[in-house]
């Protein structure tokens, strides 16, 4: 099994691997990038695992004229740039202590403990510069290939070393499992044994782990098995999960797209606990004001855009069991190529202030009713 994708072949990346192999030292691709190679998926971040020291790999780095930026030289990464693309390179490590948020590593001169110390076996798989396949603990080419999410060794150990696993193994779920398998039962019953640690991780890690989870294409499975393990309500206060799946399938039939603040609100709940952008805010409040909202498909396509628009309708059906119909949908996108024809300069100086925007507000309402066939002469008559 070998990797020969663009992204491993380049000259940029090919010129770090060098700067440690030509002074003896390793140099492995480890967890994302190989486990999204294999699965034919596109590959984002570069990480690079090696025996050689932090400084070690500063000092190589710059000999071979790469800028080394030590963004957490204390847990041994240095980020190598090579040709403008990021390379995050790790000396391998052990975990000597853990409290559940961080962990207190040693480094290593063996893939065998750095492996041991990550989180899913498809993310424990090591790829050398000629994109070799390495798989230390004989398991996770298997699970990737089964599409099987399986913590590494004890489950609940993993997850006491860092809470937050109980949330990338949903997320993990979501995007790289078997949706008709099932989750890993002994990671069920883990992550149930230890909801409590999930009260010790900030807001705003939980919030990112959600969208990212909520942006999948298929989140509906994982999210059922969050709420049957206690862990959806632990995050998302008040969240029912019942009129997901059937959101999902009005976004796959209508090529919406995979909009996570648009399922966010389909779980119901305020969000509030999530720590969500201020642009999310923005999105989740306009979604569930929609949701509540009685405007036609065609106001909504005019007022919000046919994107938003049509979202809101596939909440309201997901949510009262109701189709969502391809007319609908069609008034929605109508709508929202329509322009309102009358200006606030038509009405003056007739109107003036608080009566202006009033008169201009009751024509917008008479233009809408009418299916936007009035025109400004007949609105202004």
């Amino acid at each position: 099994m070998k990797i020969t994708d663009a992204w491993i072949t380049q000259p940029a990346t090919q010129a770090v691997c060098r700067a440690l192999l030509d002074a003896g030292y390793k140099a492995y691709f480890v967890g994302g990038c190989v486990r999204n190679a294999l699965l034919r998926t596109p590959v984002s971040d570069l990480d690079i695992s090696t025996d050689a020291v932090p400084e070690k790999v500063i000092e190589l780095a710059e000999k071979a004229g790469l800028k080394a930026i030590p963004t957490g030289i204390d847990h041994g990464t240095i980020t190598v740039v090579s040709g403008h693309i990021p390379h995050e390179i790790t000396t391998f490590r052990r975990d000597v202590e853990t409290d559940g948020r961080r962990a207190v590593v040693a480094f290593s001169t063996h893939m065998i403990d750095d492996a041991k110390r990550r989180d899913f076996t498809m993310n424990a798989l090591y790829a050398d510069a000629q994109g070799e396949i390495y798989d230390p603990l004989g398991e996770g080419i298997d699970d990737l290939s089964a599409r099987r999410v399986r913590f590494i060794e004890d489950p609940e150990m993993r997850i006491r070393e860092d809470f937050l696993r109980i949330l990338r193994f949903f997320r993990f779920h979501a995007w790289y499992g078997d949706p008709f398998g099932g989750p890993d039962p002994e990671a069920l019953a883990a992550i149930a044994a230890n909801l409590d640690g999930i009260e010790t991780l900030s807001r705003e890690r939980i919030g990112a782990e959600m969208r990212k989870l909520l942006a999948a294409p298929e989140p509906a499975p994982s999210v059922a098995s969050m709420r049957m393990t206690g862990t959806l309500a632990r995050v998302v206060d008040g969240a029912d999960d019942r009129a997901l799946a059937p959101l999902v399938s009005f976004e796959h039939h209508f090529h919406m797209s995979h909009d996570p603040m648009r399922r966010l609100a389909c779980l119901g709940g305020d969000g509030q606990g999530l720590r969500l952008s201020n642009g999310d805010k923005r999105q989740l409040a306009l979604y569930r004001a929609g949701m509540a909202g009685s405007e036609s498909a065609a106001e909504l396509g005019y007022r919000h855009g046919a994107e938003i628009a049509v979202g809101i309708l596939a909440l309201r059906a997901a949510q009262f069991e109701q189709p969502l119909t391809e007319s609908n949908v069609a008034a929605a996108q109508a709508g929202a190529g329509q322009a309102f024809p009358v200006k606030a300069a038509d009405l003056m100086p007739a109107y003036q202030g608080a009566a202006l925007g009033a008169r201009l507000k009751e024509l917008e309402k008479q233009w809408i009713a009418s299916g936007f066939t009035l025109g400004k002469e007949q609105l202004l008559g």
